[in-house]
């Protein structure tokens, strides 16, 4: 007897519909075809058993299983359920006959419980758009799952809940979840807030316009002077995630099995910070049937990349080209697969290898030489694309010791996301810029404009600080950021004068 049960495959952030065929005849033998992975292949041996300890049986007859597309390769043990309820049904040991109107998945344990699969939103998405009645996936998913409307999402923990369903009738639980409920109820919950730095004010105010011109920026300062802290409650600034933004990160965690159980959508920006051994295709994604990398999971959030000259530089090199496109590509000999990766880099380095620049009271030092070692590091093209260079200084005891608390970060969300505003509108009929960060040469002649006054302020500067020629349209963007934050149509040469001390790295002699 035939009989076709249907699955899902994730390529990219993107669900293809996998349709297993199962067909039980006279004879001996178990054939699995359809390029399925090793991990599928040995699925066969998990079934037995979980039939077994569930009072059902693997049959002893020739069983040929086609997974099509066949020349489509499918990988991961996400297709254990699928396969086990295709036997079933083809050896006439349960009745299903509407077993093709749901899409099936679930790894098996062998006492038949079931663990959680990865990329369960995009394949949810996926059913909805083909039209299938519902979806059965282990429990663990279901509220990920659930999150699509307009499609029956039932999470089972046991391969007998859904063997009673189709045979006996049995119903399953269907999860419902009010998705946009959910999302705004979440909204506000900050894990990190800036009221709990002390001191660090000028620091604070520079975070503050990097987060309202989505700017990247690096923090040079000696270990303990705040640096991590600071970065960390980068995201609790940032405007609060639109549900398409979420919808777009929570699919990305979804697909790498980084959602944490029982939770649906993502509602807080993500806060990536990867180790400095990292390799170039875990940062990128890549790998013999690709996944995301950190800068995919950093989508619509920050990247922290802390002590960057630690980083090997051929992995930072690899970052130029998403910095810019705001996705990266990964081919391969038969696909392609696209990420999105639109994210703030946040970088944080000491000025010299012990840690400590210019302090007396330090029992470490470097002669310029190592210093200047250290620095080449990191790139110009890199450097290029990191508008915020700022010095951070250690906090002193009077300020550590203040009971005062600093701003909370609700209150410079509230200003950031107006200034965010003012630029959304400003570059409504442009669909790839959104705000000052991504302007073009073009779009900062534009709105850049600067008066006479100002003009002579930016060139004094640049001519008496040394700065360099790609400090100039880093300083403009800057300045209409704290332009936008001040509600100013134009840029004033304050603007000017405080975006200029935000180009450390820039200036000759810089090592003293």
């Amino acid at each position: 007897m035939l009989v076709k049960v249907y699955g899902s495959a994730v390529f990219g952030v993107e669900a293809t519909t996998i349709t297993v065929e199962v067909n039980v005849a006279t004879g001996i033998g178990y054939h699995l075809v359809g390029l399925p992975d090793n991990a599928i292949k040995e699925s066969s041996f998990r079934i037995a058993a979980a039939l077994q300890n569930n009072s059902y049986k693997f049959p002893g007859k020739k069983i040929t299983i086609n997974m099509a597309p066949a020349d489509l390769r499918k990988e991961g043990s996400a297709y254990d359920l699928t396969l086990a309820l295709g036997i079933l049904a083809a050896s006439n040991q349960i009745k299903a006959t509407d077993i093709g109107d749901f899409l099936i998945m679930g790894e098996l344990s062998l006492d038949g419980s079931l663990q959680p699969i990865k990329g369960a939103l995009p394949i949810a998405i996926k059913a909805k758009e083909e039209g299938y009645k519902g979806f059965i996936l282990p429990i663990q998913n279901v509220k990920e799952a659930a999150i699509v409307s307009g499609l029956e999402v039932y999470g089972v923990s046991n391969i007998l809940e859904v063997i009673n369903y189709f045979d006996k009738g049995t119903p399953l639980e269907r999860t419902i979840i009010d998705t946009k409920k959910e999302f705004y109820n979440n909204l506000d919950h900050l894990e990190h807030d800036f009221a709990d730095v002390k001191g660090q004010e000028s620091i604070k105010r520079c975070m503050e316009i990097a987060a309202a011109g989505g700017h990247n920026i690096i923090l040079i300062g000696p270990p303990g002077a705040g640096k991590t802290m600071l970065a960390k409650r980068l995201p609790s600034i940032l405007p609060p995630m639109t549900l398409q933004e979420a919808l777009e990160t929570t699919k990305i965690h979804s697909v790498v099995g980084k959602l944490k159980e029982h939770v649906g959508l993502m509602s807080q920006r993500p806060f990536r910070s990867p180790h400095h051994t990292i390799s170039d295709v875990a940062l990128v994604g890549g790998g013999a049937y690709p996944q995301p990398g950190e800068i995919s999971l950093s989508h619509n959030g920050v990247l922290f990349l802390d002590e960057l000259p630690e980083f090997k530089r051929g992995v930072l090199e690899v970052m130029r080209q998403p910095l810019e496109d705001r996705e990266v590509t990964i081919s391969r000999a038969k696909f392609t697969v696209t990420y999105p990766s639109s994210f703030m880099l946040v970088a944080s380095m000491n000025p010299s290898p012990s840690g400590f620049f210019n302090d007396p009271g330090s029992p470490m030092s470097s002669s310029p030489g190592e210093m200047q070692r250290y620095l080449s590091k990191i790139s110009g093209p890199l450097l290029d694309r990191i508008d915020i260079h700022i010095e951070v200084t250690p906090v002193p005891f009077e300020k550590l010791s203040e009971e005062r608390t600093g701003e909370k970060s609700v209150d410079i969300r509230k200003r950031v996301t107006q200034a965010r505003q003012l630029q959304t509108e400003r570059f409504k009929d442009n669909e790839k810029v959104h705000y000052n960060a991504q302007m073009s040469v073009k779009q900062i002649s534009e709105y850049c404009k600067l008066e006479d006054s100002s003009k002579a302020l930016l060139k004094s500067a640049m001519e008496r600080l040394n700065l360099s020629a790609r400090a100039y349209d880093r300083i403009l963007k800057v300045s209409r950021t704290i332009a936008d934050l001040s509600e100013s149509e134009n840029i004033q040469g304050s603007h000017i004068s405080e975006a200029i001390q935000y180009r450390s790295l820039d200036r000759e002699g810089w090592l003293g």
